[in-house]
Formats: structure tokens, sequence, C-alpha cells
């Protein structure tokens, strides 16, 4: 969890004004993953938030958010067992729990998260609706470079072959939405032609799904996600498209 942008509510102190969190969350890396080397540009991530208007910047410590003795984590639902839950067993404790921290602290009206963590995006509103949280979560558009590729602080690690490579991801996504477009809806046939764009990638997963995660035999157009995660080299990248 990198960053999210906040809209406060009129009573606060600060009125109407955009608030732009960032804090790279130790609680969701798994053993052995890349917290350390996780890419982190603080200056040039402040620089944007100047100039994009943004009204205040929190910017917490780790001992801020996470005491020695911290009692709890917040569990995903059923939801958050499967695709990059099971790829990444814990992952998402530790996402909704700081996200839960997060909004408990700033308690903003709107708070604003990418669609390319399609998963996460699910949980975190599931999470807010059966707490009963005030607030409202809004999903955004996935922003891409010019050669399709979805914006990820980790498309650094990739070698210049490997970037090359990893646009069959978006590749296999138009693949499959052109399909769809062409009338065909039968999940198994498009997974089986997105899977040989995606060849020779290693893949965590390809599923297609309604947007309640469930499983889906045909695509159900305004109700269905299709997702993608790989890993090229020994970086793991995730996408998604929404139908």
């Amino acid at each position: 969890m990198r960053g999210i942008f906040l809209s406060l509510k009129k009573q606060e102190k600060i009125m109407n004004s955009l608030l732009y969190r960032f804090f790279l969350n130790p609680t969701q890396f798994l053993v052995g993953e890349d917290l350390d080397s996780y890419p982190k540009k603080d200056e040039a991530d402040k620089k944007i938030c100047e100039i994009s208007g943004v009204d205040v910047l929190f910017f917490p410590p780790v001992d801020a958010m996470y005491s020695f003795d911290e009692v709890s984590l917040v569990a995903p639902s059923v939801r958050g067992f499967v695709l990059e839950g099971a790829s990444r067993p814990g992952h998402f404790n530790g996402m909704l729990t700081v996200v839960h921290k997060l909004l408990n602290i700033v308690h903003p009206t709107n708070a604003y998260f990418g669609r390319k963590d399609a998963q996460q995006l699910n949980l975190i509103s599931l999470m807010v609706k059966q707490l009963f949280m005030d607030v409202n979560i809004i999903g955004l558009d996935t922003v891409r470079e010019k050669d399709g590729l979805a914006m990820s602080s980790r498309n650094v690690y990739l070698s210049s072959n490997e970037r090359k490579e990893s646009l069959k991801i978006s590749q296999s996504l138009r693949t499959a939405t052109t399909l769809v477009i062409q009338g065909e809806l039968e999940v198994a046939v498009i997974l089986e032609k997105m899977r040989k764009v995606l060849e020779p990638l290693e893949i965590f997963y390809v599923e297609i799904l309604n947007r309640d995660f469930e499983v889906l035999k045909k695509v159900e157009i305004k109700n269905t996600v299709i997702l993608v995660e790989v890993k090229v080299g020994t970086t793991r990248l995730l996408d998604n498209i929404y139908l």
C-alpha cells in the first residue's frame, strides 16, 4: 500500500481539501519479498503531490502506525484467500489493517484506489461495508504506459528484454476483449487463448470472475473482471480489465 488520495470532510479544520497518504506498509510484505528493495521515491512523490494541488501530505513513520505489542490484524473475507491471497498468504491481512488504520485516523469523505489492484479494491470496499465505516470507496481506472503496460512501482525492476515480454500481459487482456466483442463468452475458450498469448511467462493465475469474485462459466457484460498475475524474470506483475 504505497499511496491513497483522500478528500476530507467539510467539518474538518481543512475545508474540502485533498490529502495524499503514502506509507510503505511492512505488514503486507511476506518473508523474502522485496520490502527492503521496493522502489522508494519520497521526494519525487512529494513533488508530484505539490504539482497536483495536494493540501496535506500524511507521511507517517512505521512506529507511528504499528506498536511493538500490536494485538490484531484485520482478516479478509473468503475472497481474500484466492488469487493474490493464495499466492501471497497474509498479504491482504496487512493491507486491510493499514487501510483500516488510515481511514480511522483521517476520517475522509472519499478514498480513491486504483482498479489495477482489483482484488484489493474489492476487499477494501467489502471491509468498509461490513464494518459500517463512514467513507466512500472510489475506484480509479488503471493508468498505463504508452506501450500498454500498467503503471507499477515494480516496473523499474524489468530489464529491457523483460519489459518487452511484460507487454504480453496487456496483449492477453486485449485478446480477451476482442473475443468478447466478437461474441465469444465461454470463459474456458477465452482463458485458453489468453494463456497462449502469455507463453512462456510463469503464470500465477489467469481468471475470469464476476465482480464479486465468483466463478463464471460465461462472461457477463458489465459484471465481469478478467485478472492476470505473472512473473516476468523475478518480478510479479498483475493487471486486469473490467467488462
